[in-house]
């Protein structure tokens, strides 16, 4: 997991650095006595990128919200206290959620915002592959998750330039 969090903050910054946009992506440390409400935090002076991710690798087809998320020692669902927190910071929420299929098969990645998140969450056990091939797809190059079509998706986090659309 936490090779997905270092990635996920290596394709965040370099979607800055490429995009010459002022921002910040950082993975939160965990610790055994500290509450860690998100994985991945994004600072950024423009509200768009002023973002927190929550990052699951897993092996299937199907996230799960009673295997893939926990309960915390106060007996609080993760979906709710990540919800609480994207709340109280102001932030934009995502899962960035990597589907792993084995040895010799390609990985796939998608960002999914918090709320259509928070729509399956009660209503169904969890969120298939499908459904979060029709939002925000990272492509994979090499070894590394890329943003190209970030802006140009049904879920933008700006206004597509000239050169997305």
């Amino acid at each position: 997991m936490a090779n997905f969090e270092r990635e996920i903050t290596y394709c965040i910054n370099r979607f800055f650095t490429h995009r010459q946009i002022h921002g910040f992506a950082y993975r939160l440390k965990q610790s055994k006595f500290n509450t860690q409400y998100v994985d991945v935090l994004v600072d950024s002076l423009d509200p768009r990128y002023y973002l927190a991710i929550e990052c699951k690798s897993i092996s299937g087809k199907k996230l799960y919200f009673s295997q893939h998320f926990h309960f915390d020692k106060n007996n609080v669902h993760q979906v709710d206290a990540i919800a609480d927190f994207i709340k109280r910071t102001g932030r934009r929420g995502f899962l960035a959620v990597e589907f792993r299929f084995g040895a010799g098969r390609a990985k796939e990645a998608y960002l999914m915002p918090w709320d259509t998140v928070l729509g399956y969450y009660g209503n169904v056990p969890g969120i298939s592959i499908d459904d979060f091939r029709l939002c925000c797809a990272l492509d994979r190059s090499g070894e590394e998750y890329d943003l190209p079509g970030l802006d140009t998706n049904q879920y933008p986090l700006s206004p597509p330039t000239d050169v997305e659309v």
